[in-house]
This record gives C-alpha cells, sequence and structure tokens, in this order.
C-alpha cells in the first residue's frame, strides 16, 4: 500500500458515516465541536459556512467543505439566520439522515460525511491541514473527486442491494480524493506532507515504514533506502516530516499497534513482534509511554 492510504487506514476508528440532508430557506444549523472530522458536499442550492477561522464562505453546488480538526462552524442559508445546534446525544434517535428542515424559501441539499479520527495519536497529516478546507467547484477541476460525489450520493439516494457494504468505501474514497485534491493545490515548496507524498524519496522511505515497521531500522538503513547519505536523510527526512526518522518509526509502531488491538484478537506477543518489539514488556513499556494505558487496558477500552 502508499503511504497515504496507509495514513487513513491508521487515523480512522470506526466506520465512517454519510447522508444527504435538505433544508428549505430560512435555516441555520451549528455543527459543534466533536471528535469527528466533517466533510460537505453543496448538491443543490446555495449556503453559507460561518467559522471562527475567517469570515463568511459563500457555498455553491459542487463546491466541498472538509473540516478535519472537528472545529465547530454552522452553516446557513443566508448570514444572519438564527442559528440551532445539532448536537445529538449518543442515546438520541435522531440522525442526520433525518435532518430536513421545513420552509417556504429555496432548498439547499447537502450530502455530508463524518469520520472519527484517534484523537490521542493524530496522524501529522491531520496537523498539516487548515481548519476548513474549501474546494470550489471548478469545471475541469479534480474529476476524481466529483465522481465519488456523485456514486455516493446515488447511494444515499436510491438504496439498492449492496449499498451497505458499498457505503464505507465509498465514504472513504470521498475523504481520499478530498486528501488528494487539497494536496496537489499545495505549493511545491510547502512543507509537511504535501512535499512529502511529492518527494519519491521520502515516500520511498515512508512505504517501507509502513510495509515492515517490525524491522530494526537505522537511520542507515534508510538512507540507503532513499538513495542519500545519512547526515543529507536525516535532515531531508525531518524538515519534510516535522520529525526525525526514528521518532516517526516508533510513532507507526505504536499506531500499527494501537489499530491491531482494536481491530484484532492477536495476542499481545504477537503485536509486539509486528511492530518491532522482542518482548511484551518492552512494548507494554513503550505503548503505555505512548498511550498512558496498556495494551491490554487498551484494548478493553476498544475505543470507537
Amino acid at each position: 500500500m502508499d503511504a497515504l492510504s496507509d495514513v487513513l487506514m491508521a487515523m480512522r476508528t470506526s466506520s465512517p458515516t454519510a447522508a444527504r440532508t435538505s433544508s428549505r430557506a430560512p435555516w441555520g444549523v451549528r455543527f459543534c465541536q466533536t471528535r469527528a472530522a466533517g466533510c460537505h458536499v453543496v448538491l443543490a442550492g446555495t449556503c453559507w459556512l460561518v467559522s471562527d477561522h475567517g469570515e463568511p464562505v459563500a457555498l455553491g453546488v459542487g463546491d466541498v467543505l472538509f473540516t478535519p480538526h472537528g472545529d465547530g462552524y454552522a452553516l446557513v442559508d443566508q448570514l444572519g439566520r438564527p442559528i440551532v445546534d445539532y448536537e445529538p446525544r449518543p442515546d438520541d434517535a435522531t440522525r442526520l439522515d433525518e435532518m430536513h428542515i421545513d420552509g417556504a424559501g429555496a432548498v439547499t441539499e447537502l450530502l455530508c460525511a463524518y469520520y472519527l479520527f484517534d484523537p490521542a495519536r493524530p496522524h501529522p497529516l491531520l496537523a498539516d491541514l487548515p481548519a476548513v478546507v474549501h474546494l470550489p467547484a471548478r469545471a475541469g477541476q479534480h474529476p476524481s473527486l466529483r465522481s465519488a460525489v456523485e456514486l455516493l450520493g446515488s447511494e444515499l439516494l436510491d438504496p439498492r442491494p449492496g449499498t451497505e457494504a458499498a457505503l464505507p468505501a465509498l465514504i472513504d474514497m470521498l475523504l481520499l480524493y478530498v486528501l488528494r485534491a487539497w494536496l496537489a493545490e499545495q505549493p511545491p515548496d510547502t512543507a509537511g506532507w504535501a512535499t512529502a507524498l511529492r518527494d519519491p524519496a521520502i515516500t520511498t522511505v515512508l512505504r517501507q515504514i509502513h510495509r515492515s515497521p517490525e524491522k530494526p531500522w537505522t537511520v542507515e538503513d534508510l538512507a540507503a533506502v532513499a538513495g542519500l547519505s545519512r547526515a543529507a536523510f536525516a535532515k531531508r527526512f525531518s524538515t519534510i516530516i516535522g520529525q526525525p526518522p526514528l521518532t516517526y518509526l516508533t510513532w507507526w509502531r505504536m499506531t500499527t499497534a494501537a489499530r491491531l488491538l482494536r481491530e484484532s484478537d492477536a495476542s499481545l506477543r504477537t503485536v509486539a513482534t509486528r511492530c518491532g518489539y522482542g518482548s511484551e514488556y518492552a512494548f507494554g513499556k513503550a505503548f503505555k509511554r505512548a498511550y498512558d494505558v496498556a495494551p491490554g487496558q487498551y484494548r478493553t477500552q476498544r475505543p470507537t
């Protein structure tokens, strides 16, 4: 798998959800701060994004909005409308796909998706993203993203046999294409993961770390994979990724361990071995240092 695919698998902690909503003016809805990253696509009509991260943004048909950090924000049909909080309790029967607001004015239809990311170990890619990613609809731009929106919207509008199996993959595909579109729009000299995924040497190293976290990698080994001297590689990796190679390797091992503990019944010894630790004791110490709980307790909690 490539580095971006690995990142998406590592970040998400449960199945994503999506729905179509329909609102007739006048309306205004505030999505309160949460653990979930949100994605909205305007399918019909217009609306405004109102947040604490800049001036209001007008949204039209085809515009994509992604809020990766779970910050609160509001969507309104016109500026100045009264805003109602959308913050259902865990035991509330209200679902996103039941959020239809009746009024006498124009209709706005939205495709909405939500992703739960691990709050304890956010991936550095998320840190690179702004509070609000706005991808305006432009003719000929991001055709794959447009196709993903069309496929997902169609399944939600007209569920058919197999829809429940298709939806998680389509929602993940939507997130992938949103991130690809944002990364593609970053200037060539941008630091962080936008550069990392365009740098063949760094991408090759990330792929090897992700593919084989159990290997006893050294900086010299990784430099050889990159085809660079040790000093040149260490400086380049740290500058682009934001942390030294072995620090990232440890981060990825712990992230992989957490995913295995959440999603499999592999023994602690097996998890330790697959993450590059020769003993359960050494693995347990490293894991507790990263997550503040022992591996067994983390598994029992099964965070979702």
